[in-house]
């Protein structure tokens, strides 16, 4: 497998692969009305006629490092709102992303059973039995020294001691960035290392994401905002966190992704937001802010992604954020009018 050769890849299927959605809660008085949240999601007010039309609509955030793709897309869907919601709450979004290969939720008492359903085989373990510092992997230094003391252990192991070697090795490392994150938060993130003093610092770019992120969570949710900046802090009392794991096929190679879904909920609503806190390669990190709100006769659903990619920094970072929004907007144009074909 050579990683190098990956071409610019910018993550967004995995929205809907885990059900994620944020609708608003009515009962809370202070909360916006919908005209109001797309005014403040900063959706031009020329294109609201588009998207009572029926048209999906996009539009771009301000991005905080050269690193960090952002945008934001919304469709109206000319359905009450309780069914919308309904819709979500029964987990029919699960399942809809095709390249996901295996995923599994992981417990509060995880060990590393929990990953026993994520495994690599032929190219794809080989290098990374042979992994060094660069951006073909996102491994911290320790991380990238276990397997090169596994590699020295195995000696001329046949493939299949290999891969079932380099299977259990990264299970380890996704209990203990599991571990790591459950314990500290942003905090117990390990950085990637690239080479030399270079790293990629995922903590920081979520943190970044997290604190400029959507401003309907910090006016509407202010608690949950706060837990969520100030992860591990408790949670508000209705709230209810999930963690789990997918191995996805990205840029033609499977992926471990470790991902955190805060949620509240109630019969007129909920909210979630979504955290891939670690990602085996081709991206960094990337958060979510997705939702659905009353919108005339029906509901308006909008994603807002943040993710951050080594790809689209450096010489031409233009072009190639330009290329990447493009892309990230692309798939989730098709996922959310798919979405509404589903609830018309």
């Amino acid at each position: 497998m050579t990683h190098a050769k990956y071409r610019l890849k910018i993550p967004s299927r995995w929205l809907l692969a885990a059900g994620f959605a944020l609708t608003l809660n009515l009962a809370n008085a202070d909360l916006p009305t919908g005209e109001d949240v797309l005014n403040r999601l900063g959706v031009p007010q020329s294109q609201l006629g588009d998207l009572e039309q029926g048209q999906t609509i996009t539009w771009k955030y301000p991005e905080n490092t050269d690193k960090e793709l952002a945008d934001g897309v919304a469709v109206y869907v000319p359905t009450a709102l309780a069914k919308v919601i309904a819709y979500v709450k029964k987990g029919n979004f699960a399942g809809i992303d095709s390249t996901i290969t295996a995923s599994g939720t992981i417990p509060d008492n995880a060990t590393v059973d929990a990953f026993k359903r994520f495994a690599l085989s032929g190219k794809d373990a080989q290098s990374l039995l042979e992994v060094e510092a660069g951006s073909n992997f996102n491994l911290s230094a320790d991380e990238i020294a276990s397997f090169a003391a596994l590699n020295s252990s195995l000696g001329s192991a046949d493939k299949s001691t290999v891969a079932q070697a380099v299977s259990q090795r990264y299970r380890e490392i996704l209990l203990q960035r599991y571990q790591a994150y459950r314990q500290r938060g942003l905090a117990g993130i390990a950085a990637y290392t690239r080479g030399g003093s270079d790293q990629a610092d995922p903590a920081s770019e979520l943190r970044t994401a997290t604190e400029q992120g959507n401003l309907l969570i910090k006016t509407g949710f202010p608690e949950l905002y706060q837990a969520w900046v100030n992860y591990p802090q408790a949670l508000p009392a209705d709230a209810v966190e999930r963690f789990f794991w997918q191995n996805r096929v990205v840029e033609d190679h499977p992926t471990a992704t470790l991902i955190h879904r805060l949620e509240q909920a109630s019969d007129t609503g909920a909210v979630v937001i979504v955290r891939q806190y670690y990602v085996g390669h081709s991206y960094n990190s990337s958060q979510l802010v997705a939702g659905c709100l009353p919108y005339h006769d029906g509901a308006v659903i909008f994603f807002a992604l943040r993710s951050s990619t080594d790809q689209v920094a450096g010489m031409g970072s233009g072009l190639k954020h330009s290329i990447g929004r493009d892309r990230m907007k692309a798939e989730m144009v098709k996922q959310l009018q798919r979405l509404r074909n589903t609830l018309k």
